[in-house]
């Protein structure tokens, strides 16, 4: 074949690659970038018609709109920075600590990766929810009229499950680095006296920091825009960028300024995925 791709050696005609490439790339623009490209203008166009920035105005100088982007940053960093405690706590107890059925734990954490978010809130729910197992346990036992447990409506609640749910996204990473590395240096480190605390600040640390970075950006992208989350924990007093979108369109009908922060809400989300990819990349390399 030619370096055009029109023909082979036998002279038969061939179809051009622009063809080839040409279907996957109106399906993505159909199912994509158009209904993004929709949105983007809805964003400019508000009620009294005409292209005009008043819709950005209005939502910027909302108390709303500011709370809930709050509320959103400081939940992702939140749940990222809980994530990568509690992952690589796990993930180092699951590596280095010998115990039964260690192997079917590492496995169970591809399989966990598959869940729904709400799967692991319903969860929640039944064992601290108001009428949960816990609660239920406790008055039962006390005599009381109600129990205790009541933080999952809180913003507590929404932070607790999502490290509960984004845990794994650093621990899988964390698992495979950990997989690779030259385990001749713990056992040099360890016989030179260091004791467990040292070896992993000194020997294993340095080398899970690459896999740290990659497993945490992508829970901050994730939890930056998590939904599902917020909406099955029934936290009243917790609105996030997409509790806001949600709000603003479906129950307020005001689709320019829900458009308004879904846009911001995208900016967001496409530039801490590029730090994502850009992490991914130096971890490859």
């Amino acid at each position: 074949m030619s370096s055009t791709g029109f023909a082979d050696k036998r002279g038969t005609r061939r179809v051009p690659r622009i063809v080839w490439a040409l279907p996957p790339v109106v399906v993505l623009a159909l199912a994509f970038l158009y209904p993004l490209a929709l949105v983007v203008q809805q964003s400019f166009s508000p009620d009294e018609g005409g292209t005009s920035l008043t819709p950005y105005g209005e939502v910027f100088a909302s108390q709303s709109f500011r709370d809930a982007l709050s509320t959103t940053v400081w939940l992702a960093v939140g749940s990222t920075a809980g994530c990568l405690v509690l992952g690589f706590a796990l993930a180092l107890v699951i590596a280095f600590v010998p115990f039964p059925g260690g192997k079917a734990v590492a496995r169970f954490i591809d399989v966990f990766l598959s869940f729904p978010s709400f799967l692991i809130t319903l969860a929640l729910l039944f064992m601290y929810g108001t009428v949960g197992m816990a609660n239920g346990l406790w008055t039962d036992v006390t005599g009381a009229d109600s129990g205790p447990f009541h933080f999952l409506t809180t913003p507590w609640g929404v932070l607790l499950a999502e490290i509960t749910f984004f845990t794994p996204f650093v621990m899988r990473p964390l698992l495979a680095a950990f997989s690779g590395l030259d385990t001749a240096q713990l056992e040099v480190a360890s016989s030179l006296g260091a004791r467990p605390a040292r070896i992993v600040r000194r020997v294993i640390l340095p080398e899970a920091l690459p896999a740290l970075a990659a497993g945490g950006s992508l829970v901050l992208v994730m939890s930056l825009n998590e939904f599902g989350i917020v909406l099955f924990t029934g936290a009243k007093d917790v609105t996030t960028l997409p509790m806001l979108v949600y709000g603003k369109a479906i129950l307020e009908s005001d689709y320019p300024a829900a458009c308004v922060v879904a846009v911001v809400n995208i900016a967001i989300s496409v530039g801490l995925y590029s730090l994502y990819r850009m992490v991914s990349r130096r971890v490859g390399a």
